[in-house]
């Protein structure tokens, strides 16, 4: 009885198949895979694109504003603690969350010119600073400068370091010199430099591998 039913049941979609052509259609379509658009396919790959655009600019972003800084020295006005053309990053990360200290290679951004400059903190918000035939005063008082090459400070005899008056510091201001001070334009040139305009510290040279190292991280 029950192989009776069965073959009723495919009489009868033999039947349906011969009359009624759609119903085979139908019946294909579903198990068909419907071919895909190739405009939808094409609109899919550049949304993909600019979602992948998207994260990569908000990863940079990120890195280079609260993390690490990419630098490029240009000039000599930090030679020879630091060569022209060298390459490394900056530490953003320690910048924001700690403090400047005497001594610190900084980043400083000069909106005049719309460009990054390389410089060492020489006095700290509140100080007085001053240059009297070579030697720095801070409130008056003379401070070594440990960072200096004496053998290149010596090849340039007196004129290497003019006077600098003594000048006062406001409580977000820093004072700031190139190591090359013959060859720096720097807080004698552009005065004192804001805290906001210093944008990271330290200096991390990646190349060339001859000057591979930090420089007061």
């Amino acid at each position: 009885m029950e192989k009776n039913k069965k073959e009723t049941l495919s009489e009868t979609q033999v039947f349906e198949r011969l009359t009624n052509p759609g119903v085979e259609e139908k019946h294909s379509e579903k198990q068909t895979k419907k071919e895909p658009d190739k405009d939808s396919s094409a609109a899919s790959e550049v949304l993909d694109f600019l979602k992948d655009l998207v994260i990569c600019m908000a990863v940079v972003f990120v890195i280079t504003n609260f993390i690490v800084r990419p630098i490029q020295v240009k000039g000599n006005s930090m030679y020879p603690t630091l060569k022209d053309q060298s390459m490394g990053v900056s530490n953003t990360l320690g910048y924001n969350i700690g403090s400047i200290q005497r001594f610190d290679i900084v980043i400083i951004y000069i909106p005049e010119k719309n460009e990054y400059i390389v410089k060492r903190v020489i006095g700290l918000p509140g100080e007085t600073v001053s240059y009297a035939n070579g030697q720095l005063y801070i409130n008056g008082e003379a401070m070594e400068e440990p960072f200096l090459d004496q053998d290149y400070v010596e090849s340039y005899g007196s004129g290497w370091m003019p006077d600098v008056s003594e000048i006062t510091l406001s409580d977000d201001e820093y004072y700031c010199l190139g190591d090359n001070r013959p060859h720096s334009s720097d807080s004698r040139y552009y005065g004192p430099f804001k805290k906001e305009n210093i944008k990271s510290k330290g200096i991390f040279i990646a190349w060339p591998l001859s000057e591979f190292g930090t420089e007061t991280w």
